[in-house]
């Protein structure tokens, strides 16, 4: 067994994270991995036989890991082997990627704009400027915390409610009937 690998899967099932009572956090996630072999005969790439992985990711590693995987996400994986029990080899985590062949991440210090979501629009012919209303009297604005943060306003609001306005489109994932290959 090589002391050191690198292998990239599938997450699957949810993080599992704890603290001990010395205050280190560990994480621990289920990985799939399907190797591709060479098919001499039928000359063509083809999925081997799935190999499952038990990934143990410690202090701000596993923060991190339990804030950003979640059931599905491809990675890759940087760490050794500790023990093969069961068909499952357990795995100890020193890096951990998230694969950028099938989405697109952003790190705290690269997020987009909020205009980066918006549609793209064409813009209209100017129309004739109608008469203007007559100026109502602002309302008092209530008072703004301090952001003490990087974030966008609405990184908080999209991302506790499951990031409902954001959908994949065709460019983030390969079409359903198309074989993928490397």
């Amino acid at each position: 067994m090589p002391s050191d690998l690198v292998t990239p899967g599938t997450v699957t099932g949810d993080v599992e994270c704890r603290i001990t009572e010395t205050g280190t956090v560990i994480a621990r996630f289920r990985l799939t991995a399907r190797p591709r072999e060479w098919d001499a005969r039928a000359r063509a790439w083809r999925d081997g036989k799935p190999v499952a992985y038990i990934c143990t990711v410690w202090r701000d590693l596993a923060r991190n890991a339990a804030e950003s995987l979640t059931d599905g996400v491809t990675v890759l994986v940087h760490g050794r082997i500790s023990e093969v029990r069961d068909n499952t080899v357990w795995f100890s985590v020193d890096e951990l990627g998230i694969s950028l062949r099938q989405r697109i991440a952003y790190t705290e210090q690269s997020l987009p704009s909020p205009q980066a979501a918006a549609p793209i629009s064409t813009p209209q012919p100017a129309a004739v400027p109608a008469a203007r209303p007559a100026p109502q009297p602002a309302a008092a604005a209530p008072a703004r915390r301090a952001r003490t943060d990087s974030r966008p306003r609405w990184w908080e609001s999209e991302r506790s409610q499951g990031w409902p306005g954001f959908t994949s489109t065709g460019a983030d994932s390969p079409p359903p009937t198309a074989a993928r290959t490397r």
